[in-house]
């Protein structure tokens, strides 16, 4: 689209370059001149013998004089334009048309170039192409994605007021699993927005999913700040509720993530996640040993899948048995935070697809990990093939791998299935050190 827009550009130059030089160049007004004033000595001859033998005819004049009158006139003509005088193609000021039409040349390119430079939209040109080309972008062009990524984000820093743009930027490092880089994006999108408070809460709310999904679904200094800083201008911005909900779950407050999911019903009833967010409310009324209030059901065509839905029958997923080692049983107490999560198989980075928490004292224990465990929409167990179990047992409640942690993972892949027969089995038989 770029070369295209060039050529056009050229073509107008050179129509524009033709209207400038043609008159310049081509005019003939001397020439003009010389013909005009030809014409009229030969009308004014030929009016004058006219007149000259009307007067000879009527008799006013005798034949002598009109002879004598007739040679004068016709003498005083031949001193106007000599018969045999051939008028010179020559035409006045070339020199000065010439060095015109070459500053012409010169000049009007260039200052169109300066100008648009100046004046013009070409990073706005070149940043929507490459928004474009990413839209129509799937898994398997990940390299050309990952290419006319760098390449929108050339074109938005350069030419930063470009909501759509830095949107677009977010979601696609999002994609890419990018996540800090995706934080980064939303930021600045917030920053583009800065006059609009609820465009800006939403994109800090995002750029909180972000860092949330960096952090492995840690609430970290970073979480909570872009948190607090987009509820200060929206105190319902629904991608923060959603994830003050899901740490709230993670941590067993679930009366409190009941509280914050319930919100977003509120202020949201069409929000896309509803079926999610309302399998998450029962999940955690269930886990309090209470009937949840009636709900709307979902719309034909959302099954209830996303951040702590309920398992639909049949749901894809993995069953897992987890049991200690035999070595570490009277070392930890059974206060012990457990997580079992899984990851998709070609990538140990973002957040989990499936997550529990539990204690050590709940070991060993038998559970299916399915899209009711999901920390977010996004992300689903459902979505990929196979997955890496993990099991982790640690004092500091945070799901990131610390020193002194225990842990135990699947030797390779396990596939995810609707068969939910016999538990795969997992064994947490090490120690982190480092």
């Amino acid at each position: 689209m770029t070369e295209t827009f060039w050529i056009a550009a050229t073509v107008l130059i050179i129509l524009a370059l033709a209207f400038v030089l043609y008159p310049v160049l081509f005019h003939r007004r001397g020439t003009r001149q010389q013909n005009d004033l030809r014409n009229q000595n030969l009308m004014a001859y030929r009016s004058r013998m006219a007149e000259l033998k009307k007067e000879h005819q009527a008799g006013i004049i005798d034949q002598e004089s009109y002879q004598q009158l007739r040679d004068e006139l016709a003498g005083a003509m031949l001193d106007d334009v000599p018969e045999n005088e051939t008028p010179a193609k020559t035409v006045p000021g070339r020199k000065a048309a010439m060095a015109v039409g070459l500053l012409a040349i010169l000049l009007i390119p260039a200052s169109a170039v300066v100008l648009y430079e100046e004046w013009g939209a070409m990073d706005s040109v070149e940043a929507f192409v490459a928004m474009k080309e990413l839209s129509n972008s799937d898994d398997a062009r990940a390299t050309q994605m990952s290419k006319l990524t760098a390449q929108l984000r050339t074109r938005l820093e350069a030419s930063p007021d470009n909501p759509e743009g830095w949107a677009m930027l977010g979601q696609t490092y999002m994609r890419l699993e990018q996540y800090n880089d995706a934080a980064w994006a939303f930021r600045e999108l917030a920053d583009s927005v800065s006059s609009d408070d609820a465009s800006r809460a939403v994109a800090l709310g995002l750029s909180a999913q972000a860092q949330f999904f960096l952090s492995q679904g840690a609430m970290t200094d970073k979480v909570t700040s872009a948190i607090e800083q987009a509820r200060a201008l929206n105190p319902d911005e629904v991608n923060s509720l959603s994830l003050l909900g899901i740490h709230s779950f993670s941590q067993g407050n679930y009366r409190e993530a009941i509280g914050y999911w319930e919100r977003i019903q509120t202020v949201a009833p069409d929000h896309p996640q509803l079926a999610a967010i309302q399998g998450g409310i029962k999940e955690a009324y269930s886990r309090l040993g209470e009937q949840p209030p009636a709900m709307n059901a979902p719309k034909m065509g959302e099954p209830g899948t996303g951040a702590n839905a309920v398992s639909q029958a049949g749901g894809a997923g993995v069953s897992v048995r987890v049991t200690l080692a035999d070595a570490f049983q009277m070392s930890i107490p059974n206060d012990t935070t457990l997580f079992l999560f899984a990851r998709a198989a070609n990538t140990q980075a973002g957040p989990p697809l499936a997550v529990v928490r539990l204690t050590a004292g709940d070991l060993p224990v038998e559970i299916r990990l399915d899209d009711s465990r999901a920390m977010a929409p996004q992300s689903v167990i459902s979505g990929v093939k196979e997955v890496v179990v993990t099991a982790r047992l640690t004092r500091s409640g945070n799901i990131s791998a610390q020193p002194g942690d225990w842990q135990g993972s699947t030797d390779s892949p396990v596939a995810v299935t609707e068969d939910q027969g016999s538990p795969i089995e997992l064994v947490i038989d090490q120690q982190l050190i480092d």
